[in-house]
């Protein structure tokens, strides 16, 4: 029976469940946080990001979810340096010219700081001469912290990056550093069902 497990990655945490690149001193993985065996990441979540991951044991799955060919929409909530114009939002929905090319266009609205926002260790470093805004990105492609340098190219430096949705599923309702069980889609179209749907009580090890 295919498993689909939501997890909540804090900051720091590699976006998998072994580091055998420092065997010595160990950082922080999946396998801290989720008890579940063999489950694999749909797509990555850089180490200084933080929120939702998808993990299945269903390989069709775990390709129709993290492929960039399926277009799948991934929403965050960035919090970035200065304030945002609406030349630097219009800039972000129609396309960003970054080195590998043109991005895709997305959806760029400003935003209060989320009310369910949990604290981050360590907390971000700020200025206090300059204001900081959140802002929710909804992209459909998935270039090398592609977030990051969006914003840094119209001027306003990534502080704080939550990914807070893959396409229906959310973080609604998930602390962070705890998982739960999801309902397991129609694998053909994974986008429909609803982030809410859950099977299990959310836990944490």
């Amino acid at each position: 029976m295919t498993r689909l497990i939501r997890f909540n990655k804090p900051f720091d945490v590699l976006p998998q469940f072994t580091d055998r690149a420092n065997a010595d001193s160990p950082r922080a993985t999946l396998s801290d946080y989720v008890d579940v065996p063999r489950v694999y990441p749909a797509g990555r979540l850089d180490r200084d990001s933080e929120g939702l991951m998808l993990l299945t044991d269903n390989g069709k799955l775990q390709a129709q979810i993290s492929d960039p060919k399926h277009k799948m929409p991934k929403t965050y909530w960035v919090q970035v340096e200065g304030s945002p114009d609406q030349h630097a939002l219009k800039t972000l929905r129609d396309g960003v010219e970054l080195k590998d090319g043109l991005t895709r266009p997305a959806k760029a609205r400003m935003m209060t700081e989320p009310a369910e926002l949990w604290a981050r260790t360590p907390p971000i470093r700020t200025r206090q001469s300059i204001p900081d805004t959140w802002i929710e990105l909804t992209i459909r492609e998935g270039r090398n912290r592609q977030v990051r340098r969006m914003t840094a190219a119209v001027g306003h430096p990534t502080l704080r990056l939550i990914r807070y949705g893959i396409g229906a599923w959310t973080l609604e309702g998930l602390k962070s550093g705890a998982w739960d069980e999801l309902q397991v889609p129609n694998i053909e179209t994974p986008s429909r069902p609803s982030g809410k749907d859950r099977r299990k009580t959310p836990r944490r090890r």
